[in-house]
């Protein structure tokens, strides 16, 4: 399997080990955008969210609490991509833990933000809900 994090969770590639639990593991980023700037993977390999199992998630949140209670002090972005048109690289889910400084480092963020039509929030609330009653967890 060529997945970098696969290889990583298999010890074939070495990593700064922070945790790791039975179903996930926390390690520093090596390309870091501010001190502690770590990662937290599950074990399960599924390239986005939405493809990983409920227990997976649960299991891989767990550990992303307890990383971000010992590395984000108390300002810190948890950042996740999903997609080539959403900045993902490595196509493995994972968690990036970025501190936030007082000396500017860490994640920088542009929002591009509009106030939404109240009715256009509305219809697209019930689509979702829709969609989320049809689709059973996993």
């Amino acid at each position: 399997m060529s997945c970098i994090f696969c290889r990583i969770i298999k010890g074939e590639i070495p990593c700064m080990k922070l945790a790791e639990t039975p179903h996930a593991l926390a390690f520093l980023d090596i390309s870091p955008l501010s001190k502690g700037h770590c990662l937290v993977i599950p074990k399960f390999h599924a390239e986005q969210l939405h493809q990983l199992p409920d227990d997976a998630l649960a299991q891989t949140a767990v550990l992303l609490g307890r990383v971000a209670r010992a590395v984000g002090g108390q300002n810190y972005n948890v950042l996740q991509n999903n997609g080539a048109l959403a900045h993902q690289a490595v196509f493995h889910v994972h968690f990036h833990i970025i501190p936030k400084t007082s000396q500017g480092d860490g994640l920088g963020i542009r929002w591009n933000c509009a106030e939404a039509d109240k009715g256009d929030l509305a219809s697209l609330a019930k689509e979702i809900v829709a969609k989320m009653e049809a689709t059973p967890s996993s």
